[in-house]
C-alpha cells in the first residue's frame, strides 16, 4: 500500500516518551495508517518509496507551516446541527463536521437520559463505529448527576447510580468514561464498578467536597469532567474537588476553552497548576459550526430547549450555559493566545486527551502510532486533516512521487 510523507513543517507532537517536542523542518511517514517513521530536515528523502505520496506542507499552508497529530476529542455532543443521540446520518455530519476543524478521533457524549434510552443509544453507536470512521468510543454525562449542579441536564432523567443499571450501560465495549457525582448514594462504589470495567470514570455536575473527591480518585477516578464549571469552587480554605484534582497526579483536568465557560485568566493558571494533566475539550453541542438559533439538547423524550446568540448556549429562558459552539482547533488558538506554549496547547488537545481515555496510539505522531495528522497554517488554521493517513479534509498539491 502506498504511503504518506509529509515534510517542511514545523512539527509538534509528542517524542517516544510522551515528552512536548517542537521539531523545525519536520516530516512524517505514514503506511498502512500508522506511522512508521519522523525526521527532520531533509533526511525523509531515502524513505520514500515509488508510488508514496509526498506532500509539502508549506504547498498547502503557506510559510510556517505546523504539522500535528490530529486532534482528539472527549467531550463532544455534536455539531454542524446535529447531535449523537440522532440518526446515523446526523451521527455522520456532525463527526464530518469536527474533522473538518482538525479533529480525527471523537468520543460522543450523551446527555443525562433514562438507563433505557442510553442503552439504545449506546448500542446504535456501537453498532455504526465501524461506518463512520473517526468515533473513538462514547462518553455517558449522566445521569448520575447531582440535581443541585445539573447544569442543562433535565432533572427528570438523573438519578442515584445502581449496579444492575451501571452494568447494562456498561456492557456495550464501547463507553470510553462516565461523568458522575461521587458524593450520591452508591456513588464510590459506581467509580470503582466503572474502573473495573476498564471504563475512565470522570468526576462532574457534583457537589462533592475534598475528601469524598479524594476518595473517588482513590477508588479509580481519574478525570475532573469541564473543571470550574458544574462543582463547588477552589476555594482557599475548602479546596474541593479542583484543589484535590490539581494535587492529584492521577487526574487529568478538562477545560473548554471558548471564553464564556472560564475566564481566559483560569484557564492559563489551571496549565501553570497542573502541566501536563489539562485536556481541552470542546463541549460542542449541535449548534457547533451552525448558526444562531434554537435547538434541542438530548432525546426527545427528555430533552432541553437550548438558544444560541453570539454563539453562545443557553437553556432557553435562562442564563444557564448549555455546551458550547466551540471546536476544538479554536480551543487551540484560544489557549494559544491566552498564553499557553504551543507545544502545551497541541498536548493538551492530543496526546493528554488519548491518554485519558486509554488510547496510546492516538494524539501522537511516533512510529506505531496512528497515522493521523493535520497541517495548519502558522495562524493556527487546519488546512489538510488525514486520519489513518487517508485524508479527511483539505487538499494537497504535491504530486504522488
Amino acid at each position: 500500500m502506498a504511503g504518506l510523507l509529509i515534510h517542511s513543517a514545523r512539527r509538534i507532537a509528542a517524542d517516544a516518551n510522551d515528552a512536548p517536542t517542537d521539531d523545525d523542518d519536520g516530516w512524517v511517514l505514514i503506511r498502512n495508517g500508522f506511522v512508521v517513521a519522523t525526521g527532520t530536515g531533509s533526511d525523509w528523502a531515502p524513505a520514500v518509496s515509488a508510488g508514496d505520496e509526498t506532500v509539502d506542507a508549506r504547498a498547502i499552508a503557506g510559510p510556517g507551516a505546523i504539522l500535528t497529530p490530529g486532534l482528539v476529542d472527549i467531550h463532544n455532543h455534536g455539531g454542524g446541527g446535529h447531535s449523537y443521540d440522532e440518526s446515523a446520518e446526523g451521527i455522520a455530519v456532525a463527526v464530518a463536521t469536527h474533522a473538518r476543524h482538525g479533529v480525527t478521533r471523537v468520543v460522543l457524549s450523551l446527555v443525562s437520559a433514562s438507563v433505557d434510552t442510553l442503552v439504545a443509544q449506546v448500542d446504535r453507536i456501537a453498532a455504526l463505529r465501524q461506518q463512520i470512521p473517526g468515533i473513538v468510543g462514547v462518553h455517558l454525562e449522566g445521569p448520575f448527576l447531582d440535581q443541585a449542579h445539573k447544569g442543562a441536564h433535565n432533572p427528570a432523567a438523573l438519578i442515584a447510580p445502581a449496579p444492575v443499571a451501571l452494568a447494562r450501560l456498561l456492557a456495550s465495549g464501547i463507553i470510553r468514561h462516565i461523568t458522575i457525582a461521587p458524593e450520591l448514594t452508591g456513588g464510590i462504589d459506581a467509580v470503582r464498578q466503572i474502573s473495573k470495567a476498564g471504563i475512565a470514570p470522570a468526576i462532574g455536575h457534583t457537589a462533592v467536597d475534598a475528601e469524598t473527591f479524594q476518595r473517588a480518585v482513590d477508588a479509580g477516578a481519574t478525570l475532573l469532567t469541564h473543571t470550574f464549571n458544574a462543582m463547588p469552587p477552589l476555594h482557599h480554605r475548602l479546596v474541593g474537588p479542583i484543589g484535590v484534582a490539581i494535587d492529584d497526579s492521577r487526574v487529568t483536568l478538562e477545560i473548554i476553552a471558548d471564553g464564556h465557560h472560564v475566564d481566559p485568566r483560569i484557564v492559563a493558571m489551571l496549565f501553570r497548576a497542573a502541566p501536563g494533566r489539562v485536556a481541552l475539550v470542546s463541549d460542542a453541542m449541535a449548534a457547533a459550526a451552525s448558526p444562531d438559533g434554537a435547538y434541542r439538547l438530548g432525546d426527545i423524550d427528555i430533552d432541553v430547549d437550548v438558544d444560541v446568540g453570539g454563539g453562545v448556549a443557553h437553556v432557553q429562558g435562562t442564563d444557564v450555559i448549555a455546551g458550547s459552539t466551540l471546536t476544538l482547533d479554536r480551543a487551540v488558538r484560544n489557549a494559544v493566545r491566552y498564553g499557553i506554549p504551543l507545544p502545551a496547547a497541541v498536548a493538551a488537545a492530543t496526546l493528554i486527551p488519548a491518554s485519558a481515555i486509554g488510547c496510546e496510539t492516538l494524539g501522537r505522531l511516533t512510529p506505531g502510532s496512528h497515522g493521523d495528522a493535520v497541517i495548519w497554517t502558522s495562524g493556527l488554521v487546519p488546512m489538510a486533516v488525514w486520519r489513518d493517513g487517508a485524508l479527511v479534509s483539505g487538499a494537497t498539491s504535491e504530486e504522488s512521487e
